[in-house]
């Protein structure tokens, strides 16, 4: 464990929680602008500049793919170029994209900006939050990165809102220049200020400290990780539950405004992401007393029993209640990987195996979409299109309960 024994975790003086601060800032305009923003950025280049919304689609997928690419290296880049160092060339990268999405005139600059924007994810993402933080904590692990992580949600929140808003009144050029310009004040000097790694931390993968020694080179971790079944019972389940909630988020509206109409639709969508807000803090409280692997599978369960009522009722009241147990959850299926890592694969590839995990699951829950909307197309409904949900969340419920062999450790040398 990196964090300092004897050192109080639970007191507010304890510096680590001011870089989960700093990691909820990262993560609040990384989610932002780089996922909920999305949907704005396709409906006003649209608007703007006449494009189709394949065009702009392709560029969105593209984005996802190359950063499922680029986070499998995070682990050389820390060694490389250090912590403060990759966040700083993440914000400017995402800073770049956003103030390009604002100006652009020409589609290859789209492709630019997304590309810019998978480098913003490198450098300010899941696996860098999850790295730092799991170096500053280890008796309250669970909260900081509950904690942290919300800043995803209230990114989609309060940020998609808000560049709604400003786009009206100010048009999307100068929305994309004046919220570009807050990230850049609010986070440049926390970063500077507060994020690093702890000053005892030891060498390895999931935080190279300045010091002597040296650790196992990450391509010989990942390679270790591929052939380690306690890697593959932790990634596999996440990607899968991964695919199917991000087929049930992106077909939400769809499915729900023929029965309840478009208000109550939006307001289920509401009601989804302020659940998760409450369940990534309630888990907080709790999940560093639990076994991760049983409170992942318990929050698959709920998720496929939510949708499975969700099919069975056409009460608006009852509905909204499933969006809002389906929700509670969702958060938290990106705190449970970390935690399981450090405490079944361990810190000496922690980072490797985050990133490695976070490509993987990235690259299979992109198709989650994709697969709903084919179901439904086959079948002329959503009804066996999210039962199909309900059966890969049960599955993956099964498969993160397979624990093979006894606790397996990447040797850091």
């Amino acid at each position: 464990m990196i964090a300092a024994t004897g050192i109080d975790e639970s007191s507010l003086h304890y510096r680590g929680w001011r870089v989960v601060l700093a990691c909820f800032l990262m993560a609040f305009f990384m989610f932002g602008f780089g996922l909920y923003g999305q949907g704005v950025y396709l409906a006003e280049l649209q608007r703007a500049h006449g494009w189709p919304g394949t065009l702009v689609s392709a560029a969105s997928t593209f984005s996802f793919l190359l950063t499922s690419v680029l986070v499998i290296f995070t682990d050389d880049l820390l060694a490389r170029i250090g912590l403060r160092a990759l966040i700083l060339c993440g914000l400017t990268a995402l800073g770049a994209s956003t103030v390009l999405l604002g100006l652009m005139q020409t589609p290859w600059q789209l492709y630019l900006a997304y590309a810019l924007m998978s480098v913003g994810w490198t450098g300010m993402g899941t696996v860098v939050i999850a790295t730092v933080l799991n170096a500053w904590f280890e008796r309250r692990r669970g909260l900081a990165l509950s904690l942290a992580f919300n800043g995803a949600t209230c990114g989609g929140i309060v940020l998609v809102p808000v560049l709604l808003v400003l786009s009206d009144s100010i048009g999307f050029r100068s929305a994309m220049l004046a919220t570009t310009m807050a990230m850049i004040v609010l986070v440049l000097p926390v970063v500077v200020i507060f994020t690093g790694w702890p000053a005892d931390a030891s060498l390895t993968s999931a935080g190279r400290a300045s010091g002597g020694g040296a650790a196992a080179p990450a391509a010989h971790s990942r390679k270790a990780l591929l052939a380690n079944a306690t890697f593959w019972t932790m990634v596999l389940p996440i990607a899968i539950a991964l695919l199917a909630q991000m087929g049930f988020i992106i077909h939400q509206v769809t499915f729900l405004e023929p029965m309840i109409g478009r208000y109550a639709a939006g307001l289920a969508v509401t009601i989804m992401a302020a659940m998760a807000v409450v369940g990534r803090l309630s888990l907080g409280l709790f999940v560093d007393r639990l076994d991760p692997r049983r409170a992942c599978a318990a929050s698959m369960t709920s998720q496929a029993a939510a949708l499975f009522v969700l099919l069975q009722s056409e009460s608006p009241t009852v509905l909204l209640l499933c969006c809002a147990v389906y929700g509670f959850s969702i958060g938290n299926m990106i705190t449970f990987p970390p935690l399981i890592i450090q405490r079944e694969i361990g810190s000496a590839a922690f980072a490797a195996a985050m990133g490695l995990g976070t490509s993987i699951s990235g690259i299979i829950s992109a198709f989650g979409p994709g697969i709903v909307g084919v179901v439904r197309s086959l079948t002329g409904d959503y009804t066996m299109a999210f039962a199909m949900c309900v059966v890969l969340d049960l599955v993956a419920a099964g498969l993160v309960l397979w624990r093979p062999g006894r606790r397996a450790k990447i040797a850091a040398s």
